[in-house]
């Protein structure tokens, strides 16, 4: 509605403006909300999220050692619930780990209304970005001999954790939960343009960096640190 009372008024400003006003004010707003009507369309968001999941593999199906969760906040928790509970009662894998601050003890929560034991779930609650999920939980899975992941997270977000997790070492099964079906078109493209930032960001800052054995099995002290002193573990007292 807002779009189409903007091109209305730029039209009857058209037929009663002078020729300098139409070329150098009208003119360009209406180039400028061209513009803005292709960039938040379906079509641009088609685009978009091609360029992010062309090169996600399909999944094998295969079982795996752990689901893992990452936590990316409310208003994605519920649909990864509903994808990690399936995925655990179709034995995929024996356990699931969450990983995320203020996401992993709510989601185990959620989990756990959902029939899931809350004795194979366990999460980190400290990581706030994640290049920390994968360090968090590299630093708690690998002395466990977990390498087989099936790697859950919203599809925008997939390709920038799963680059993160094989870096790390991880067999990586990367599986898709959708992005809210209410969210609007400019919604959906904000977080998948917000993605294609990320990537750029951990690329130019070295994130992407294949780990040596040594690094992976020695995580850095500051994590180390952060899960001793920050009781980073939720219900570590899961049996693997």
């Amino acid at each position: 509605m807002e779009v189409l009372i903007f091109f209305t008024t730029l039209w009857l400003l058209w037929l009663i403006s002078s020729r300098w006003w139409k070329r150098n004010i009208i003119l360009p707003l209406a180039v400028i909300g061209l513009i803005y009507l292709f960039i938040t369309s379906p079509i641009m968001l088609a685009l978009a999220s091609q360029g992010l999941t062309f090169s996600i593999p399909q999944d094998t199906g295969e079982n795996t050692d752990a689901i893992i969760v990452l936590g990316r906040g409310t208003p994605l928790r519920s649909g990864r619930v509903e994808v990690a509970a399936e995925l655990w009662k179709n034995k995929r894998a024996p356990i699931i780990f969450v990983s995320g601050m203020l996401d992993a003890e709510e989601t185990i929560d959620q989990l756990e209304k959902q029939g899931i034991p809350k004795s194979i779930m366990s999460g980190e609650r400290c990581s706030q970005t994640t290049e920390e999920n994968v360090q968090f939980t590299n630093a708690i899975l690998y002395p466990k001999g977990i390498q087989k992941i099936l790697l859950l997270t919203d599809f925008p977000h997939l390709l920038r954790a799963k680059i993160l997790f094989q870096n790390y070492g991880f067999k990586v099964i990367p599986y898709a939960s959708s992005l809210p079906l209410q969210w609007s078109t400019i919604q959906r493209l904000k977080i998948v343009l917000r993605e294609y930032a990320g990537l750029v960001h951990y690329y130019s800052q070295g994130y992407f960096r294949p780990r040596n054995q040594e690094e992976i099995a020695n995580p850095s002290a500051k994590v180390s640190d952060r899960l001793k002193n920050w009781n980073c573990q939720v219900n570590n007292k899961q049996k693997v």
